[in-house]
This record gives structure tokens, C-alpha cells and sequence, in this order.
């Protein structure tokens, strides 16, 4: 964590060093302490990165370096802290012709000779050192781009507890709903168990509707129950609960007519079990529903079920082998001496899945030079604990310097917490742990690739949307925090923030909370450093008026409905503003958050997310917000030259318009394709059909995902969009389109002429036909009353994924769809039999001529 602070302390002296000097004046001492300051952190930083930390511990502590570089920045922040809050009360002060002496509060820098003191005998000692060992860095860093990583679907030694716990869930349609309990000590792989049956096809054939929920330690029932609910309310029809009906008449009325599959993953007590179950309906129903637990307590599953469990035990020193290989080497042949201490890093995991993994990911990243070290390490880590708590730190002291903060505040959120990549990513900038988008997906492919973070779901182009940690990674990285002093800089799902500022208020960089806690807002005041404020899910509906006073909050999130007041242009270093439902409202609400025209004065803006928000009109006075590349969800946005000119940086813009409310209103979407850097759009009407007046978007060819619903667009239109060199995921929902027929074949000439000149023609044209969808990868088709799909393999030549759901008119699809070398799976709707049959008719036919798997399955 050293190198993390030492790397934060001089952005922020570099900050410092660029500030107006009218506003934020610094005496020519001050500014001399600084920069003797700066050159010794960036000696610090880069001797850090050089060496590993166990060559240095014996020398120095690594805590002294940690603990110097925050106290300096706390310093430089309250600094300019102190001198943002006397610049507001200046200016009130004049307004009301009294002004204010600046020498007041010229800053004392001689606080910082005792931050020197502390760390110039570190530096020397480094410097002495760097001498003695040479230059020879264990690691550097490659600037080449790192490309995202595979993930690995395969299992090793959990073939035969699949097909046992297969076997007790499918082929019984009618039998009575069951309980069917795994268990094993932490690090097994129960969850990996749980997932790779959830996963599978048989398994989501079977079952109509499926949800996974977590209940772990701290659970909360409401908040158990809410994101069941959630999940559930994704597969079924509207039609079949009633809004007004409390979560838990709504959950016992869909789990009773439904067959289904529900994971209850990481249950530690049978009061758990108590609290819950009383939302999955009548529990002697005979539709052959299942619901699969999780526990590592085995008198847990007794107290649940009368049915044995499935208990996992470790891995056969045979199968460790296996996994250490997928993990660390796959194909790669081993020279005998390589291989010898590869199988004694498999001893030394014990059989461990986790431990197998962890090690096989730092065995990835490293050269096979080192590979001796870490079975030392591993050895010595067996001999001095018959835990496997040493054998995963290992993880942690062979991560590179500039991922070890990352790391830790993923560590930092909830037991079991599901972490959204793009949330993560918006965090780890805002913290300063990296400069921009494409390097923090960088550190969380580097993180992957080490096994650390836990990919739980993707999106439809295969990029990573979610993502948790082990439960023993966790506590690995929250004492690693510990012994760093990094619980200084961040709070994540603490309750009570009053107590949380009279341990750390001078200090706290982050806060996240997760409970609903009005109360816990008033003690923001105190927290003068905070860069990330993220209280979405609070009971509060305003925030107070001290939270526009944090001059270096970077990162804002919080729950609607809540007021944004005209204050919100003082945070001139935000970079995210993210307003979103609150639980409380997560289900159903109609409130707005109505943003101020303030919100063109935030020059540093990149993220404007807002699920009810309504972007004002600049009215002419507004400069462009050249930073935003994130705009969503925005209502009524009129697409003028203006506005596009103003938002010309964009590259995801999500809308959202009332056709009811505002049926005659020119939208100007032809006037989309000025923003020439938008990458992904999204374009929803609620409640009745544009197409009155002159709607059609035109879109910038720069698009690589698509989301339209209720347009109601002919399927002419579809022109434009199969010509988008760079599409790659094109979701059409609530009747996109519509009409019965859509062809993407053009129609043969009658014209006879057979000159050459019509030869040629004909030939581009043809050439011209085939060059449709070059990019597409996944197309959904969901709610629409298409009749007749007309198309060819040659038209959507990458397809990898098709997905046609609710499309009850539609019987069939072109056969020549399963000849898309690229097409993997294909989804239908279950109600759709004839759809079904066809589908399944085209996997059958690949198979037989071709021997190609494609997956069809049921949603």
C-alpha cells in the first residue's frame, strides 16, 4: 500500500503545484518544501516498484513509508481544503462590502519538515540499498495493452457431485419440491458446485425461472427478499403479480404457480434458513421445484433438510494437478526440474481448490525462474500453519505494487457483495489508483488472470459486468488493510458514520454505505478529504448542505428521490454523479430528480447517471461539458446542434421518451450522428409511438451496441442500422420494429436487361447485400409481432448469440442461421414450441452433417 500512497501523494503535490496562485497562494518556502518533498516520494515510489517487498523488510518498515506519505497529504489537502472554504466565505464577505485580507491564512508549510524527518532517513537507507543490490527489478511492468483475459469454464473434480445432484433435480416433473444441501469447508468450491449447476443447460431447461441470492453473516430478510423479487420479476410475465401486493405476497404468489430453481448460496445458520423460507411458497408443491443450499456448517443442512447432503471433500492429489496445470501452464511442456516443484506447490496446496487456484495464478503471471521461491514460500507457509489462510497471502505478497491497492478496496465491500465492473472501475479512478478507463480494465484483467476477483456474470459482447471475492480472499485482504493502515483511507458499508469520524474523519478518502441510515449523513461534515461519497441506499431525501463544501469529492452517488441543489457546482473536481433508486423504490417509482443548470458549470464531469433526471436547457449560457463521456438516463433530450456540439465527447447516452405526454415534439435525431465518438446508445419510448413527427435517428458509425424499445419503427428502417461498420450488440425490445415480415435478402430485378452495364450493377448490388451486420455478435428480437424473418448466414457473419423472446408470431428462422460459423447459442422463448422445434432442428442438423455444437436454449 506504500507504493499506492506515495503514487496519490504526488498527484496530489502536482495538484497543488497548479493551482491558481490567486486563489491558493504559496510563499516561496512553502513551495520549495513542497518539491524537496516531491523528489524524495517520487525516489520512494520508484524504488518500490523496483523491489519486492521482502528485500527491503529487514532494512526499513514499509508501514514508516505508508504512514509518512499519508500524513503529507493529508497535510497538502487540508491545505487546499482550508483555502477553498476561506475563498466562499471571501466572496460573501464582498458581496456585502467587507472584504477579506488574504494574509489571513497564508498556510505554514513548516508542518511538513516533520513529515522530511521521517521520511529522508527512509530514502537514504533505499538509496544505500538500490547500490547494494543493483539494478535488477524482480518484476517490470509491460506497457503493452493487456487483453482480457478467458475465462475458464471447465471443472476439475466436480464431475461426479454434478451428476448426482443432476440427477435428483431433473426428470421428476411432478415430485414434491426438494432441498438439496452442499457443504464443505471454505475454499472447496461449493459455490463453483452451485454455479456449474446453475449453469447448466439441462439445468436451465428444466426450470422456468432460476435465481441465485446470498445470505451469509449479515444478512438483512428485506433486503434477501428484494433482490429475489428482483430477479424473479426479470422471467415472468407482468401480468401475473400485483404491484400493490407486498414483497412477500409477491414472492410466495410467483414460486407457487412456478416451477423453479432458487440457490441459497452461503447459508451459516438454521435461523437464517427460518427467516426466509417462508417466501418460496407451499413447500409440499409437486412441480419438481428445487432449492439448492450452500454451507460450510453440516448440522446447518440437517436442521434444513432430512436429504443428505453433498459433502465436498479435497481434491485428489491427481485432480490438484489438473487444475494447477489449466491454471498456471495448460499446454505448456515442463522441463523436468519445473515440473518437480510444480507438483511440490500441488502438495503444498493440500488439496485446496482455492489455494490451487490463487497459486496458479501468481505461477501465470511469473517467469518459471521464480517458480522455486513461491513452492518455498508455499512449504514454509504448510509448515507453519495447518490452515490454508499463508498459502492464499501468497497471492497478495506476489501482486505487483500498483495492484495492491486496487485489490484492497475490492476487499473493502460486503461479505458476498456482487461488484459492478463499471462502478468499480468509476471508484478506483476517482481514487487516484489509475488515470483513465482503459488502464483500470488493465489492472482488473492483471487481477483476473490471478484468480483474486471472481467474474459472476457477463454482458451480451462478453465484456465483464460483475464480479465478487472469495470469503477467505476477503479476509485475506481486510487484515492485509490492517497491516497497512489502510482503513484510514476508506470505509465501505459502515453504518454509523458519526462513530466512523472520531477514528478517521481528518483522514477518510472513501465511504460507501450499503444500510438504509438517515441518521449516519449528519457526520459528513467532518469528513473534509472524502474523494468518494456513495450513501445511495440511505433513508435520507437530502443531503446536507457540508457535502458542497468537499472541495476534492471526485465520486458522488446517491438515492432518488433526493434534491441536487444549485450547490452541486462548487464540486469542481467531480468526475461521477450518479443518482439512483434507492431500495426503498427500487421496485416501483415515478419521482423525479430534477437537475440545475448548474450542472453545465462542472468542467471535470465524466459520468452523468440519473435514472430520473432531466437534463436542463443551457439556455445559451452553458459551456460544453467536454469531459462527460456518460450520459444516463436523460428524459425528452432534444438532439439541437447546440446540445450535440455540447456534448460531443459522449460515448454512452441513454434516453428515454413519453410519447403520450409529448406526441407532436421534434427530437431532432437525425442530428445523433454529430456525436462522433458514441459508442453505446440507448433509445427508449415509454407509453405510445413517436412516429407522428419526423423521428428517425440517424447514428454515428462509430456505434458498437444498440438498444432500442418502442419505437415501432418499419422494419425498413433497419437499413441504417445493418450498415454500422462497428455494431456489435443490437437489442430490440417492446416492439422495436413493426410489422409481420423482415427481410434482409433485396428483392430480384424484374428488368430483362442483360447489357454488361446491368451485369455490373448487379454484382455490386449483391456485394453490397452481403456486407450487413459485419460486426454484430448478439441480436436480440423481445416483444415483437414479427411474422416472417427472411435472411441469410452472410448477412450476420460474426453472430454469436441470438435471443428471440416473447415473439409469438414468430414460427421459424432461415436454417442457413446454423451455418454462422460464429453462432454458439440461440434463445427462445419457452412458450414458443414451434420456434423451440425449429431451433432445435437446425442444432440437430449441424451436428449430424457438421458435428458442431449449438446450444439452444429455453429463457
Amino acid at each position: 500500500m506504500a507504493y499506492a500512497v506515495c503514487h496519490s501523494l504526488i498527484q496530489t503535490i502536482d495538484r497543488i503545484l497548479n493551482l491558481d496562485p490567486q486563489k491558493y497562494p504559496i510563499s516561496d518556502e512553502g513551495k520549495k518544501r513542497i518539491k524537496d518533498l516531491l523528489a524524495q516520494i517520487e525516489f520512494v515510489k520508484e524504488f518500490l516498484r523496483k523491489y519486492p517487498k521482502e528485500e527491503v523488510m529487514e532494512h526499513f518498515k514499509i508501514s514508516d513509508v505508508s504512514n509518512a506519505a499519508n500524513q503529507a497529504e493529508d497535510l497538502m489537502e487540508h491545505f487546499i481544503y482550508e483555502h477553498y472554504r476561506w475563498n466562499l466565505k471571501a466572496e460573501k464577505m464582498a458581496a456585502v462590502g467587507r472584504p477579506r485580507n488574504r494574509t489571513e491564512i497564508l498556510y505554514d508549510f513548516r508542518e511538513l519538515d516533520v513529515v522530511m524527518d521521517e521520511i529522508s532517513p527512509i530514502a537514504e537507507k533505499m538509496a544505500k540499498l538500490q547500490q547494494q543490490l543493483g539494478v535488477h527489478p524482480v518484476t517490470t511492468a509491460s506497457s503493452d495493452p493487456v487483453s482480457k483475459p478467458d475465462l475458464d469454464t471447465e471443472t476439475v473434480g466436480l464431475e461426479e457431485y454434478l451428476k448426482d445432484i443432476k440427477d435428483s433435480m431433473c426428470g421428476q416433473p411432478s415430485s414434491q419440491r426438494q432441498i438439496i444441501p452442499i457443504t464443505g469447508m471454505g475454499g472447496i468450491g461449493k459455490t463453483t458446485l452451485a454455479r456449474t449447476v446453475y449453469n447448466d443447460e439441462d439445468i436451465i431447461n428444466e426450470f422456468p425461472v432460476r435465481a441465485w441470492i446470498v445470505v451469509s453473516h449479515n444478512y438483512k430478510v428485506e433486503n434477501i427478499f428484494g433482490e429475489l423479487l428482483y430477479a424473479l420479476e426479470q422471467q415472468i410475465p407482468d401480468t401475473l403479480v400485483d404491484k400493490s401486493e407486498t414483497v412477500e405476497n409477491k414472492l410466495h404468489r410467483i414460486l407457487t404457480l412456478k416451477k423453479y430453481l432458487i440457490v441459497v448460496d452461503d447459508l451459516w445458520s438454521a435461523k437464517a434458513w427460518d427467516d426466509i423460507r417462508k417466501a418460496f411458497g407451499d413447500p409440499k408443491k409437486c412441480d419438481g421445484s428445487r432449492i439448492v443450499i450452500t454451507t460450510r456448517d453440516e448440522t446447518v443442512a440437517k436442521d434444513v433438510t432430512t436429504s443428505p447432503p453433498h459433502k465436498m471433500e479435497l481434491m485428489s492429489r491427481e485432480n490438484s494437478w489438473i487444475l494447477l496445470k489449466k491454471k498456471a501452464f495448460r499446454d505448456r511442456e515442463l522441463e523436468p526440474a519445473i515440473e518437480k516443484i510444480a507438483w511440490e506447490v500441488v502438495d503444498g496446496c493440500q488439496g485446496l481448490p482455492l489455494a490451487i487456484v490463487l497459486i496458479g495464478g501468481i505461477l501465470l503471471e511469473e517467469k518459471m525462474e521464480a517458480w522455486g521461491d513461491i513452492a518455498r514460500d508455499v512449504k514454509f507457509a504448510v509448515e507453519s500453519t495447518t490452515e490454508f489462510g499463508k498459502r492464499i497471502a501468497l497471492s497478495y505478497t506476489y501482486l505487483p505494487v500498483d495492484l495492491r491497492p486496487c485489490f484492497l478496496y475490492m476487499g473493502g465491500f460486503p461479505e458476498d457483495h456482487e461488484i459492478r465492473i463499471s462502478k468499480l472501475i468509476k471508484l478506483w479512478i476517482a481514487e487516484g489508483f489509475v488515470g483513465n478507463e482503459n488502464e483500470a480494465k488493465e489492472h482488473l484483467y492483471k487481477l483476473v488472470r490471478r484468480n483474486l476477483p471472481l467474474i459472476t456474470s457477463l454482458k451480451p459482447n462478453a465484456d465483464f459486468k460483475s464480479c465478487n471475492i472469495h470469503d477467505m480472499v476477503r479476509d485475506m485482504a481486510k487484515s492485509q488493510s490492517l497491516d497497512e493502515n489502510y482503513e484510514r483511507r476508506q470505509s465501505i458499508g459502515h453504518t454509523d458514520l458519526t462513530r466512523l469520524a472520531r477514528a478517521y474523519a481528518s483522514t477518510l478518502r472513501s465511504c460507501l454505505t450499503f444500510q438504509p441510515n438517515e441518521s449516519s449523513l449528519g457526520g459528513l461534515r467532518k469528513f473534509k478529504l472524502l474523494r468518494v461519497l456513495d450513501v445511495v441506499d440511505t433513508d435520507a431525501y437530502s443531503l446536507p448542505a457540508p457535502v458542497f463544501e468537499l472541495f476534492h469529492l471526485r465520486y458522488l452517488a446517491f438515492g432518488c428521490p433526493m434534491e441536487v441543489p444549485y450547490a452541486i457546482s462548487r464540486l469542481q473536481n467531480l468526475r461521477a454523479l450518479i443518482v439512483r433508486p434507492s431500495k426503498r423504490l427500487r421496485h416501483h417509482s415515478s419521482d423525479n430528480v430534477d437537475l440545475p443548470l448548474e450542472i453545465w458549470m462542472l468542467p471535470l464531469l465524466n459520468h452523468l447517471v440519473s435514472f430520473f433526471d432531466l437534463l436542463p436547457d443551457p439556455k445559451g449560457a452553458a459551456s460544453a461539458l467536454e469531459k462527460l463521456i456518460t450520459l444516463n438516463v436523460v428524459k425528452k433530450l432534444i438532439c439541437t446542434e447546440q446540445m450535440m456540439g455540447l456534448l460531443y465527447n459522449l460515448k454512452k447516452l441513454a434516453i428515454t421518451y413519453f410519447g403520450d405526454k409529448y406526441p407532436n415534439e421534434d427530437y431532432q435525431l437525425h442530428n445523433l450522428h454529430l456525436l462522433t465518438r458514441l459508442e453505446k446508445l440507448t433509445l427508449v419510448v415509454k407509453e405510445g409511438s413517436l412516429l407522428k413527427v419526423k423521428s428517425k435517428p440517424v447514428f454515428p458509425k462509430t456505434l458498437k451496441k444498440l438498444t432500442l424499445s418502442g419505437w415501432r419503427f418499419p422494419w425498413e428502417y433497419m437499413k441504417g442500422i445493418a450498415a454500422l461498420p462497428e455494431l456489435q450488440v443490437l437489442k430490440l425490445r417492446d416492439h422495436a420494429f413493426e410489422g409481420g415480415a423482415w427481410s434482409t435478402i433485396k428483392e430480384e430485378s424484374n428488368d430483362d436487361d442483360d447489357d454488361d452495364d446491368n451485369d455490373n450493377d448487379e454484382e455490386e448490388e449483391e456485394e453490397e447485400e452481403g456486407k450487413l451486420f459485419v460486426e454484430l455478435e448478439y441480436l436480440l428480437l423481445q416483444e415483437s409481432d414479427l411474422e416472417v424473418w427472411k435472411t441469410k448466414k452472410d448477412h450476420f457473419p460474426a453472430l454469436k448469440r441470438l435471443v428471440l423472446n416473447r415473439c409469438g408470431k414468430l414460427k421459424k428462422i432461415s436454417q442457413d442461421m446454423g451455418n454462422i460459423l460464429e453462432l454458439k447459442l440461440i434463445e427462445v422463448d419457452r412458450t414458443n414450441e414451434s420456434l423451440l422445434e425449429c431451433a432445435r432442428g437446425i442444432r440437430d442438423k449441424q451436428e449430424e452433417d457438421y458435428g458442431r455444437v449449438l446450444i439452444v436454449r429455453q429463457v
